[in-house]
């Protein structure tokens, strides 16, 4: 099995964690999708604890379950995997969190973690102490119920689209569902997650994107970076 780093087992200089001062959030590229979306700049004058950017490799832990729960993150740039571990000792991904997502949610009612929150790819997020939402909850109130009812509804599109029908299906429908509006191209991750994530495994995983590339439904033009033929994927995912 991968061994993972762990973000607190990492120096500074490598996950390039900088404070850069609240103007970040207000002209955060994306920020109508996420937390601080309906803040004024009198709302930012409020707060007074970091917001902290982090660079996280692929790999990498941003939090484990038990984890005491200090802060929630925002997707800036990436792929997230929620994760649970069975009693057997497997691994099951439970959603997939994409850029304008929020992981630990859990924070502002839990005192820990219930997932291990995992980089699938070269992930960046924004470190937003729980402090702060607690100070500022009326304000974000309509921002959190968003979020925890995407959350809902990610992890719903999880089980939905990418655990029922053959292997191929639920390969075609990953390959559908990362990166939407992106184009053709998307970035896939290592056999074994994949594997995790679709309920087959991590051989099944492998031969099924092997095979995908000899019927060209994918075109690898880079480590994992495929090339899709979205019309033809659509068409085997829908396959009755």
């Amino acid at each position: 099995m991968q061994t993972r780093g762990s973000l607190t087992g990492m120096k500074d200089n490598d996950i390039a964690a900088a404070w850069n001062g609240l103007a970040t959030c207000e002209k955060c590229g994306i920020r109508s999708l996420v937390l601080f979306a309906d803040l004024t700049s009198e709302d930012f004058s409020f707060i007074h604890l970091p917001i902290e950017d982090i660079w996280l490799p692929a790999g990498t832990s941003l939090y484990q379950p038990g984890q005491n729960s200090s802060a929630l993150f925002t997707v800036r740039e990436g792929l997230l995997k929620l994760e649970q571990y069975l009693p057997d000792g497997a691994q099951r991904i439970v959603s997939l969190l994409r850029p304008g997502d929020v992981a630990g949610l859990e924070a502002i009612v839990a005192p820990i973690y219930e997932h291990a929150a995992i980089a699938l790819q070269p992930t960046k997020v924004c470190r937003i102490p729980k402090e702060v939402v607690t100070r500022l909850s009326p304000k974000l109130h309509h921002q959190l119920m968003k979020k925890w009812h995407d959350a809902i509804q990610r992890s719903h599109e999880c089980t939905r689209e990418l655990s029922t029908g053959s292997a191929r299906q639920r390969v075609a429908r990953l390959f559908v569902l990362l990166a939407p509006g992106s184009g053709d191209l998307c970035r896939l991750f290592g056999r074994e997650d994949v594997g995790a994530l679709l309920g087959i495994t991590t051989q099944t995983a492998s031969r099924t994107v092997a095979e995908f590339k000899r019927a060209r439904l994918v075109r690898e033009v880079g480590p994992n970076i495929f090339h899709r033929d979205l019309p033809r994927l659509e068409q085997i995912a829908a396959e009755g």
